[in-house]
């Protein structure tokens, strides 16, 4: 079992996963609140670039490059490629999955913001593409999935839940109903069911695990936070628990083959 562990940063606590320990790399909480990545990232390393992007939602990442100057709009995407060293990716979330993900060959690294929408249309799958694109192997990529909502309080409906499923290769008799019957019968189900109609609770952080895991990775290669936004108010904002559009923060910062 992969160990997490909190360090401290300006008296306050963020967390850190072993898989990622060859890379500066934080999951801020909410008592970091309301500093930004271009602050955040002085906890991690000093001479880091920032990059982040405008979240909408959807599953377009990419590359650093490819960002457009910092006195013009920040591009629209949820996920970004490093393609140097010394580059800080910064996602934000506050239920959906901050996922950070690194290359134990060439040091680059990627930032995903993963929600509903974005794991239903496998943006963690996209971000691996992309970097094998650029030549990485599955079998030198780590995987930490940071906190988010976990499924046993993460009630969602039907249609939700059968767009999820798809993802994953699922699709029964092609009706909702079908997938999430199908989903619910595996033995490592994403899906709990609901006692209200037409709803059932759906674990996120496990989808975007499975698809990782058909990618070709091993389970040891994958990471998965002990810590649930929704029920640790003292730790993370959470949208389902109050409505607010609050955030917390996710970081990693690429490094030099060389020091692998």
């Amino acid at each position: 079992m992969t160990d997490w562990y909190w360090q401290t940063w300006q008296g306050q606590g963020f967390l850190t996963c072993d898989l990622l320990r060859p890379w500066p790399h934080g999951f801020f909480t909410r008592r970091f609140w309301p500093q930004a990545p271009e602050a955040l990232t002085a906890a991690l390393a000093s001479n880091a670039g920032v990059k982040r992007v405008k979240q909408v939602h959807g599953n377009r990442v990419l590359a650093a490059a490819d960002l457009p100057n910092s006195d013009q709009p920040r591009a629209e995407a949820d996920g970004l490629l490093s393609d140097r060293a010394h580059q800080a990716l910064w996602v934000c979330s506050a239920d959906c999955s901050p996922v950070l993900i690194g290359d134990r060959a060439t040091g680059r690294v990627s930032a995903v913001h993963a929600g509903w929408r974005g794991t239903a249309q496998a943006i963690v799958p996209l971000a691996v593409d992309k970097l094998q694109a650029q030549g990485s192997r599955l079998e030198d990529l780590v995987v930490a999935i940071g906190p988010a909502i976990a499924g046993e309080v993460y009630q969602v409906s039907a249609d939700v839940a059968a767009a999820v499923g798809r993802s994953l290769g699922i699709d029964g008799a092609g009706d909702d109903e079908s997938v999430i019957a199908a989903l619910l019968q595996r033995g490592d189900s994403a899906l709990l069911r609901d006692d209200t109609p037409g709803k059932v609770r759906l674990d996120v952080r496990r989808v975007n695990a499975m698809q990782l895991e058909q990618l070709g990775l091993d389970r040891d290669q994958v990471a998965i936070a002990p810590h649930c936004t929704f029920q640790e108010p003292e730790w993370f904002f959470s949208y389902r628990r109050t409505g607010e559009k609050q955030v917390q923060w996710s970081g990693i910062v690429s490094q030099d083959a060389a020091a692998f």
